[in-house]
């Protein structure tokens, strides 16, 4: 058995978010599923090159597009590749990206790669994931569309109304353990649901009254 591995478990993917703000990421392949790969990099404020000779999509400006066929230097200086071919092309891509020490994803080889990628759901920064480890995309997409139903947009404003007031508690609740039993409180369902019918500002003041009243 190995170190840290208990008897019993089996290796499972360690979930992570990955914060590629100013960091290069390279597609090869600039296909359908490069272009999803690169625009969600994109997304995720990352530096991204497309290597691609004859792609018939158009990606937008802050895209660098190389129309040269793959070759191992263009892995040099990425901290993450998606390898979006052939199987072929993919399979050497995994290859050299490992030889570099570069996480690699491969689309047409979920164990290939070093990383699988999740099916999500964004409500502002809310992020729901939903991963079967490359088992079966379809069940986590399904899993993805369900959620995409019970947690709408109003989750969105819940969480940047939490961001706020914690920020008014941590500046103005001297007390450690009344400022968590506060942050605590103000998570719980019940806020949720007046939100949805009082909307933020009287929410926000409520929120208000009761830091008010931790003052006391």
């Amino acid at each position: 058995m190995e170190a840290g591995q208990s008897e019993g478990l089996t290796p499972n993917g360690f979930p992570v978010v990955l914060k590629l703000t100013g960091k290069p990421v390279v597609v090869i392949g600039g296909g359908a599923v490069g272009m999803r790969k690169a625009l969600a990099a994109l997304a995720a404020g990352a530096v991204v090159r497309v290597i691609d000779p004859r792609s018939p999509l158009a990606f937008p400006p802050q895209v660098t597009h190389i129309t040269e066929q793959y070759h191992p230097e263009h892995l040099e200086g990425a901290v993450l590749v998606f390898a979006c071919a052939t199987p072929e092309v993919n399979a050497q891509v995994v290859l050299d990206a490992q030889a570099r020490d570069v996480w690699v994803n491969a689309a047409t080889s979920a164990e290939g790669g070093d990383f699988t990628l999740p099916a999500v759901v964004r409500r502002g920064e809310l992020t729901l994931a939903v991963s079967t480890g490359g088992a079966s995309p379809a069940l986590a997409r399904r899993i993805r569309e369900k959620l995409e139903a019970e947690y709408d947009q109003t989750f969105a404003e819940w969480v940047q109304l939490l961001a706020e007031v914690r920020l008014e508690v941590l500046a103005t609740v001297p007390d450690e353990s009344r400022r968590r039993e506060l942050l605590d409180s103000f998570a719980d369902w019940e806020w949720l649901a007046r939100l949805r019918t009082e909307g933020v500002a009287k929410v926000m003041e409520a929120m208000r009254v009761e830091i008010r009243r931790n003052l006391s």
